[in-house]
C-alpha cells in the first residue's frame, strides 16, 4: 500500500511560503518526478505578489498548474503568457532557458488568493541539451470527466486510459482528481511509480489516512487499490517511468554528469545565458 509519507516542509519563494515535498533525502523522485511544490492557498495583500525573478533552468521541464490566482511567465524565447487556473504550462529547459514568473501589475494592486503547484520532470539523458520550449496548454484541451462525484483531470502523460496534449519527453503520470465525500476512485494502473499529494480534505488508501501536505509513495505491487475521500478532497496523482540514471540535482540545474552542472554555474556566473525581455531582474546563485 503506501509504504512512505513525505511531510511538506515550508520554504520561501518569490515571497510566499511554500510546502516543498521534493527532493526528498534517500529519494531519486517519483518516476520523472524530482521537484514538488505546493504554494498557497495565501491571500496576498493588496500591493503586494509573487516575485520569482529571472533564473535559469537546464536538463528539466517545469510544470505550472494553478488552482486560483494568476501569474505572468516570460522566458528568454520571447514568451509572455499570463498563467491561469487549470491550465497546464509546460517549459523545456533542454540545453537552457531563462524564466520568471510574477503577479501581473493589475492583479498585484488588487491582491486575491494564490494556489497552486509547481513540479520538474527530469528529461532523458538524450534530451538534456535539446532545444528549450514553452507551451500553454488550455483546460478544454486537456482530458477531464466527471462521474459519481469524481472529477478528473490528465494534466500530462497517460492515465485511465487517456493522454493528454502536453508534449512530454518523458513516460510519465500527473493527474487532479476531486472527490465528493464517501466516494472512491481506481488508482491508475499505468505508471511504475506512483505517489498521491493531497491538496485538501482527508483521504484513505487501504488502511493509511492521508492529510493535506502529505505525499505518499506506493509500492509497484499495489496496484488495483482505490481511494477514498473521508470529507471533500483534492489529490494529485505523479508518476511514472523512473529515469535511466539519477541526475545531478543542484539549485536550478538537472543534468546527468556534474560537469554539465558546473558548466551551467559558470554561464550563468558570467551571464552567458540569454536575457528574459521585458524583464531586467535576476537571480543570484546560493552562496553569492
Amino acid at each position: 500500500m503506501i509504504t512512505r509519507q513525505i511531510q511538506a516542509r515550508l520554504r520561501k519563494v518569490g515571497g510566499v511560503s511554500v510546502k516543498r515535498l521534493l527532493p526528498e533525502k534517500d529519494l531519486d523522485g517519483i518516476g520523472p518526478f524530482i521537484y514538488f511544490d505546493h504554494f498557497g492557498p495565501v491571500d496576498v495583500a493588496a500591493g503586494k505578489g509573487i516575485a520569482v525573478p529571472p533564473h535559469p533552468h537546464i536538463g528539466l521541464a517545469t510544470v505550472t498548474y494553478l488552482f486560483s490566482g494568476e501569474l505572468v511567465h516570460r522566458d528568454s524565447l520571447g514568451h509572455e503568457q499570463m498563467i491561469r487556473p487549470g491550465e497546464v504550462n509546460w517549459m523545456t529547459a533542454g540545453r537552457g532557458i531563462v524564466h520568471s514568473e510574477r503577479t501581473d501589475p493589475g492583479g498585484a494592486a488588487a491582491g486575491g488568493v494564490i494556489h497552486g503547484i509547481q513540479t520538474w520532470v527530469a528529461l532523458p539523458p538524450a534530451a538534456e541539451q535539446c532545444p528549450p520550449d514553452f507551451a500553454n496548454y488550455r483546460p478544454a484541451s486537456l482530458p477531464c470527466w466527471q462521474t459519481d462525484g469524481a472529477a478528473v483531470t490528465v494534466i500530462a502523460g497517460r492515465a485511465y486510459g487517456e493522454t493528454s496534449p502536453v508534449r512530454a519527453r518523458s513516460e510519465l503520470s500527473y493527474v487532479d482528481i476531486g472527490l465528493e465525500p464517501g466516494v472512491e476512485a481506481p488508482l491508475p494502473p499505468e505508471p511504475p511509480d506512483l505517489g498521491i499529494y493531497l491538496v485538501s480534505g482527508a483521504v484513505t488508501v487501504g488502511s493509511v489516512v492521508l492529510r493535506p501536505g502529505a505525499l505518499g509513495l506506493l509500492a509497484s505491487r499495489d496496484r488495483g487499490l482505490r481511494v477514498r475521500a473521508l470529507e471533500r478532497s483534492r489529490l494529485m496523482l505523479l508518476g511514472g517511468a523512473p529515469v535511466e540514471s539519477p541526475p545531478y540535482l543542484w539549485w536550478n540545474f538537472v543534468a546527468s554528469s556534474r560537469a554539465r552542472i558546473e558548466q551551467a554555474k559558470s554561464d550563468w556566473r558570467n551571464h552567458r545565458f540569454p536575457p528574459v525581455p521585458g524583464d531586467a531582474g535576476r537571480m543570484d546563485m546560493p552562496g553569492e
